[in-house]
């Protein structure tokens, strides 16, 4: 999670768990958006398609409880009316499609338009050597057979106050999410800035595929998440759901939230 930042530094924000290894707890926590009528989730979770072999390598010990989550708040998965994808690694994209009864996997969010970066989309379908084990066929195949696929070209308008730019960085199509209403601004960095620790630019994970990128989208989004005020929120942080930066990287308002 921290690429090239030595442990006896990043330890000191993060520490280990359990502490004798290098495992540090992340979440895949997806983020609802409502605006008017619409609803808008960005990310989908890691879905409930892992079989057991992968649970334990990549150390699941919660399960994936997001359509449970939207039911307490009233919202069927029907009434989800776009999936906002960072990118398409696994542990964000593996909620777009479910396993039903039997084998038979489906769109989670049918009524949704999934909106992913072209190049980004290009990828998925085409991995490389680095990126085939993190582009999985059974979480695209049904989206690209269903017509439910919205794809961008750099900065695109999803809704009124609800924005993606393409940035690269973590992969070639990474995508950020802008969001404004009644004057106040959040930014969703994705896996530029996974967990709130990493606010300083040279923190970037090992498993970004254009680190040099990553660090400069970094410091133009940070500086400018800081000079308007805004509420920075993450996919992977277990710790904080949302909070605000000064100018040195300290945290001056948090918000922990709830649910998974």
């Amino acid at each position: 999670m921290f690429g090239v930042v030595p442990r006896v530094l990043w330890e000191k924000k993060y520490p280990p768990e359990p502490e004798d290894r290098n495992y540090v707890p992340v979440s895949a926590s997806p983020i609802l958006v409502r605006t008017g009528d619409t609803f808008a989730l960005i990310g989908s979770g890691i879905g409930n398609k892992l079989d057991e072999k992968q649970r334990k390598i990549f150390r699941v010990k919660e399960g994936w409880h997001i359509l449970e989550d939207l039911r307490d708040l009233g919202i069927a998965r029907e009434d989800i009316r776009f999936v906002i994808l960072t990118h398409f690694d696994w542990d964000h994209a593996s909620g777009v499609t479910m396993r039903e009864s039997g084998d038979r996997i489906v769109l989670t969010f049918p009524r949704a338009r999934h909106i992913v970066q072209r190049e980004e989309w290009e990828d998925a379908l085409n991995p490389n050597r680095r990126s085939v084990n993190t582009y999985w066929p059974v979480n695209y195949a049904a989206l690209r057979e269903n017509g439910n696929l919205g794809l961008a070209d750099g900065e695109k308008e999803i809704i009124p106050g609800l924005r993606v730019v393409r940035t690269g960085g973590h992969t070639r199509g990474h995508q950020i999410v802008l969001i404004e209403s009644r004057g106040q601004k959040a930014l969703h960095l994705g896996d530029l800035l996974p967990v709130h620790v990493q606010f300083n630019p040279l923190w970037i994970t090992a498993f970004d595929n254009y680190p040099m990128d990553s660090i400069s989208q970094k410091e133009i989004w940070l500086a400018q998440g800081v000079k308007d005020g805004a509420w920075f929120t993450f996919y992977h942080d277990p710790l904080l759901r949302a909070c605000k930066f000064d100018e040195k990287g300290d945290v001056v308002e948090r918000w922990s939230g709830g649910g998974s």
